[in-house]
């Protein structure tokens, strides 16, 4: 058997978005716009599901486009205040290992003409399959592909 281990951390990104509040939170309910955002510009998935709502789930499952492991995500949804805050819990799988377990606070707040949102990870990695520093670019990768997704929505707007 191998060595068992986890990491405890957390980390903070910030972003400003030319969007309202009420356009940045619908980015993270509707399935479709989360869909083309939430892997971020590397990911293909091969399942996606969104239940937006508190005790909801979502479900994440596909591999990076040049190919390799699967990677699975699937959170719950603890906490959510439209256009203010979501909570949720996550795991992540690489193939079929647990890599970590996660709790994401979002927090949405005016900043002029657009929103300031605030992402807060507390992450327990585990057996040294994850680690902050990845987790913590890779979530940063998302949230710009959640800036472009807003960017592509006012041009078609």
């Amino acid at each position: 058997m191998s060595q068992r281990s986890v990491t405890h951390a957390t980390f903070v990104l910030e972003r400003t978005y030319d969007a309202l509040p009420t356009r940045v939170f619908a980015a993270w309910a509707d399935p479709e716009a989360k869909a083309r955002w939430m892997g971020g510009p590397d990911e293909k998935p091969d399942e996606y599901e969104l239940d937006f709502r508190v005790g909801g789930r979502e479900y994440n499952r596909g591999t990076l486009r040049g190919g390799g492991p699967v990677y699975t995500y699937e959170a719950r949804y603890q906490d959510i205040v439209a256009d203010q805050r979501i909570v949720y819990t996550y795991e992540m799988y690489l193939d079929d290992a647990r890599i970590s377990v996660s709790v994401g606070t979002v927090q949405l707040a005016p900043a002029g003409p657009g929103t300031r949102l605030t992402y807060t990870e507390q992450g327990a990695y585990l057996d040294g399959l994850d680690n902050p520093k990845l987790r913590e670019q890779g979530t940063a990768e998302v949230l710009d592909s959640l800036g472009a997704e807003l960017r592509r929505q006012s041009a078609t707007a």
